[in-house]
């Protein structure tokens, strides 16, 4: 077998289970943000937090589709090496830039939820004073 081949398909394995692992923690652990952040409304939770990994698969494997091309024909293992570690290597940074653009995105819903609950007062208005005249 051809040695690009081997490197192309090295590739795909480790970069689509990588994928599927940041994936999986994302969801795992921004649901319990999106729960907060919404007030406990599960369903709701569950349903953003889907959309927001399916949106995370079709960016990432779109990514390393795309990334898959390479112009040179590998000769030796030593090219194997070299072109898996360069390929792996900006995978794992565009994985590693969307996690965090994730986990930006999930604290800025958060802390726009705990601003709104802030803005409630603790205890319902009980009157109305009317404003002097300063008379």
């Amino acid at each position: 077998m051809d040695r690009t081949v081997v490197a192309y398909v090295i590739y795909l394995v480790v970069s689509i289970a990588l994928t599927v692992w940041v994936a999986r923690t994302l969801s795992r652990n921004g649901r319990i943000f999106l729960a907060d952040v919404l007030h406990g409304n599960d369903k709701l939770a569950d349903a953003v937090n889907h959309l927001l990994v399916v949106g995370f698969y079709l960016v990432n494997l779109g990514f390393v589709t795309l990334y898959l091309n390479g112009d040179e024909t590998i000769e030796d293992t030593r090219g194997v090496f070299e072109a898996l570690s360069t390929k792996l290597g900006v995978v794992l940074l565009v994985l590693g830039a969307m996690h965090l653009g994730n986990v930006y995105v999930l604290s800025r819903i958060r802390r726009r939820g705990v601003m709104e609950r802030e803005q409630v007062p603790p205890v319902a208005p009980q009157g109305w004073v009317a404003p002097s005249t300063g008379a």
